[in-house]
């Protein structure tokens, strides 16, 4: 990776890197609210887990040795449900943290602890984040197919 990140295409329509900095340029301007971004971390190779949902609110484009490369900011966004448009109060710490993620997938084997699938795994916090769970220590995360964990809702098991 030798070249520099474009924001346009040589025939002048916008890469990707190009509409998201346009976003960003309307919001600036404020023709239009922060673009919604859905953001996934890596935990291991194929496992990945939705980190929220953050506000684009800046771009820079900064060197990175060898070419320049855009660098997007994001904003923690109080909308964490698109189905929704009612705002929720979201404390940074409901995240779960990488390190906590990794610690649960090992523990739990990278399965519901309840019936045991590998499919629509989600991270669920034993006692809910909204009755004073923590996201802090894997011992009040574990794994939960979307079954087990849509049926759980914010019951205390």
């Amino acid at each position: 990776k030798y070249l520099d990140q474009p924001r346009a295409t040589i025939n002048g329509t916008f890469t990707q890197n190009g509409h998201f900095a346009l976003a960003v340029d309307k919001f600036k301007r404020h023709e239009e609210g922060a673009e919604l971004v859905k953001v996934y971390e890596k935990i291991l190779p194929g496992v990945w887990s939705l980190k929220g949902f953050f506000d684009l609110v800046d771009y820079k484009i900064e060197l990175d040795g060898k070419r320049n490369v855009f660098v997007f900011i994001l904003s923690l966004s109080a909308e964490q449900n698109t189905d929704s448009k009612a705002k929720i109060d979201l404390k940074h710490t409901r995240l779960i943290q990488s390190e906590v993620k990794m610690e649960v997938w090992k523990r739990d084997h990278g399965k519901c602890v309840k019936c045991g699938s590998t499919k629509n795994l989600h991270f669920d916090h034993e006692l809910s984040f909204s009755k004073g769970g923590t996201s802090l220590t894997s011992k009040n995360v574990r794994l939960l197919c979307m079954e087990h964990n849509l049926a759980k809702s914010a019951k205390i098991e």
